[in-house]
């Protein structure tokens, strides 16, 4: 069956692999459709942490169920995707319930090879139900839900303002959730037409140029002087993340979805004087993908904002240059393996 590899930073490879044969505790699935995310850009660039090489790419699995014992829910020919982060049960994180932060967390398609190829097996407990989602819905449960997170661990109350910085696919996301959660919501990047096509897609989104010499004052006027209750990082930029201190009100929360390799910095006498709250908010959980589901049941989220590029798999290490250009202007690219 056909597998694409990231062999090394920069080189990506369409190779040939065994099928799987699944165990008593797992299930085959033939892979239909995968999201390509940050992580999987950043694989490619050699920047991205807890990454080793050579890798087989991708975890946001939209999948068919072929084969599967019976007694789990589940029956051959159902649509699923998959909650891709295996943890151990008994670290110190998972004893309190957030298996997303486990001590031994192993990513599909960061620290094992993940489900860009025809076929996977994964273990059951992975599954997630497709409950009548199509395949680009299920497609983007895994990134919707990485953003669910982020906002929960804001704790975003009705009537905050809310800056989100990065216009890909989980500052989407998390735009949408933030604007589920009552916030008054502001949108920032670097790329203006990103921002013009997120404004065509949510109604009344407020969006600010980062390039624009004025952005602290433009986030003064837009939040009556009180500057952003709650600031979300899904850029995984440095300069973002250390700029963005700048624009957090007193008794704000700082959310760090966006990962990087680099010291995040800040003046402590501003930051303190603030009483200000950083976090950081890794992978989701169970709880997220369910809340996703539910909102894209009921179409408050539609595919329509985040899919722009769709690749066929054997294409794909042809063309993956290209999605770093900026001048691409990829929100979501999929590979297509049907």
């Amino acid at each position: 069956m056909d597998a694409i590899v990231c062999s090394r930073p920069g080189e990506l490879q369409l190779i040939q692999a065994d099928v799987p044969q699944p165990a008593n505790h797992q299930a085959l699935l033939k892979i239909h459709q995968v999201g390509i995310c940050g992580t999987d850009l950043h694989a490619y660039e050699g920047t991205q942490p807890f990454f080793s090489y050579p890798r087989i790419l991708g975890h946001e699995l939209a999948a068919e169920l072929l084969q599967i014992p019976t007694g789990h829910g589940f029956a051959v020919g159902d649509l699923v995707t998959v909650k891709p982060y295996f943890h151990c049960g008994k670290c110190v994180a998972c004893r309190q319930g957030k298996t997303n932060c486990c001590v031994h967390m192993q990513v599909y398609g960061v620290h094992v090879d993940g489900g860009m190829r025809n076929q996977v097996v994964l273990p059951i407990s992975s599954l997630v139900a497709g409950k009548g989602l199509d395949l680009d819905q299920l497609t983007l449960v895994e990134p919707l839900a990485i953003g669910a997170h982020g906002v929960r661990r804001a704790g975003i109350q009705s009537g905050e303002y809310v800056l989100i910085v990065g216009a890909g696919p989980i500052g989407i996301g998390a735009t949408f959730l933030a604007h589920a959660a009552g916030a008054h919501v502001i949108l920032m990047d670097i790329n203006s037409e990103k921002l013009a096509h997120c404004r065509a897609m949510i109604s009344g989104l407020t969006t600010i140029d980062a390039k624009d010499a004025n952005v602290e004052q433009l986030l003064r006027d837009y939040t009556q002087g009180d500057m952003p209750n709650v600031i979300i990082d899904c850029t995984g930029s440095q300069k973002a993340i250390n700029q963005a201190f700048h624009y957090l009100a007193h008794a704000g929360r700082f959310v760090l979805i966006g990962l990087q390799q680099y010291p995040v910095t800040f003046g402590h006498p501003e930051f303190h004087k603030r009483e200000a709250t950083l976090m950081s908010s890794r992978n989701a959980t169970k709880e997220d993908f369910d809340y996703v589901i539910r909102l894209l049941q009921q179409a408050i989220i539609p595919p329509t904002a985040f899919i722009t590029h769709r690749i066929p798999h054997v294409q794909l290490p042809i063309v993956f240059d290209s999605l770093l250009n900026p001048t691409s202007n990829l929100i979501k690219a999929t590979v297509n393996f049907t």
